[in-house]
C-alpha cells in the first residue's frame, strides 16, 4: 500500500482532533503530507473570518507539526461531502481519515451524514475514527485484523492489512466469516431430523471450516512472503457481529475491510456488513475499494 498524500477534514472537534492524530501515524509510517481541510458553510465570508478559521487550524495542526510531518492547510467554502471528494480527486489522495462523529461544520460529521457519505463515494481508501471516548486502539498499531471474503475487494484489503503490518511491525490476523445456524460445537438438537442428515451438516460445517482455513493460510503466505504468516482465524455467524467480535477478542487496533465498489448498486452490500462494523467498532477502520 502506497501512501503519500492524505487527506483529513476537520471541524475543531475532539473526534476529528483525534482522526488527525490517525492521520499523523500514518503519515510518519510512510513519509506522506497531510492536507488539512476545514469546509465552511458561510455564503459570504469575510477576510476576518476566513483569517480567523485559517488561524483555527493552524492551531489544530499543532500536532502534525510537532511530529515533523509535512502539512498543508485548506479552507473552503460550499457542500462538504462534494468539497471533500474534489479535494481528494485533486490531491489524488491515498486515503481520506474522518472522524465517525463530530460537531459543527460538517453537519455532525455523523454516520449517516457526511461521513457516511464520503464511505460510500470516496474512490479512495477511507480511515474512519471512532471518537476518542469510545478509542481502544493505540499508535502505532499494532494489532490488525482484516475481514476476508475472497472477493477482489478482500484481497486488495488483505495486500494493504499486510503492508501496514509490515510498516507497522504489527501482527496481522485474517478473519473469514462463514454464515451459519449455529456457532460453536456441540450442535443443536434437531428433532426431526435423521442421524445421517444431522452428521452430513456438520461434516459440511468442518468441509467449509477447512477448506477457508486453507485458503486463509495460503493468502496470508503470499501477502507477507518476508515475514511472519498472519494468524488466520473461521468464525460462524453473522459476518459483522463476529468481525466486531474477533476485533474485541483480539484487541485490534485497526480493523481492515473491503468494499466492493462505492455506488448504488453496491449500498446494501454496504449497508449490511461495512456500514455496521464502521458504525460500532472502537479501533480505527479502513475500508479499501475492490
Amino acid at each position: 500500500m502506497t501512501i503519500r498524500r492524505i487527506l483529513c477534514p476537520i471541524d475543531f472537534s475532539d473526534q476529528s482532533a483525534h482522526a488527525l492524530e490517525q492521520g499523523v501515524a500514518l503519515a510518519r509510517w510512510y513519509g506522506a503530507r497531510i492536507t488539512v481541510l476545514h469546509v465552511h458553510l458561510s455564503v459570504a465570508p469575510t477576510a476576518a473570518d476566513l483569517e480567523a478559521l485559517r488561524a483555527h487550524a493552524t492551531t489544530a495542526c499543532a500536532p502534525v507539526a510537532s511530529a515533523g510531518v509535512g502539512f498543508d492547510i485548506v479552507i473552503a467554502g460550499g457542500e462538504p461531502l462534494r468539497t471533500i471528494l474534489e479535494q481528494a480527486t485533486q490531491l489524488s489522495a491515498d486515503v481520506i481519515v474522518m472522524g465517525t462523529h463530530g460537531t459543527g461544520g460538517f453537519q455532525h460529521l455523523l454516520l449517516g451524514s457526511v461521513t457516511e457519505k464520503v464511505l460510500r463515494r470516496a474512490s479512495c481508501p477511507v480511515l474512519t475514527v471512532p471518537p476518542r471516548a469510545q478509542a481502544t486502539s493505540s499508535q502505532p498499531f499494532k494489532r490488525l485484523l482484516c475481514a476476508v471474503d475472497f472477493s477482489d475487494s478482500s484481497l486488495k484489503a488483505v495486500d494493504a492489512a499486510a503492508s501496514l503490518a509490515k510498516e507497522s511491525g504489527a501482527a496481522l490476523t485474517l478473519l473469514h466469516v462463514l454464515e451459519w445456524p449455529w456457532h460453536e460445537p456441540p450442535m443443536p438438537t434437531m428433532e426431526g431430523v435423521p442421524p445421517e442428515q444431522a452428521q452430513a451438516l456438520v461434516d459440511y460445517r468442518h468441509y467449509l471450516e477447512s477448506s477457508a482455513r486453507a485458503r486463509l493460510e495460503a493468502l496470508g503466505a503470499s501477502a507477507a512472503p518476508d515475514g511472519p504468516a498472519p494468524d488466520v482465524q473461521v468464525r460462524f455467524g453473522k459476518p459483522y457481529v463476529e468481525l466486531l467480535d474477533a476485533a474485541r477478542e483480539g484487541q485490534a487496533d485497526l480493523i481492515v475491510i473491503g468494499v466492493r465498489g462505492r455506488n448504488a448498486l453496491d449500498m446494501g452490500l454496504f449497508g449490511s456488513t461495512t456500514n455496521q462494523v464502521v458504525r460500532r467498532a472502537t479501533c480505527p477502520v479502513l475500508t479499501i475499494t475492490g
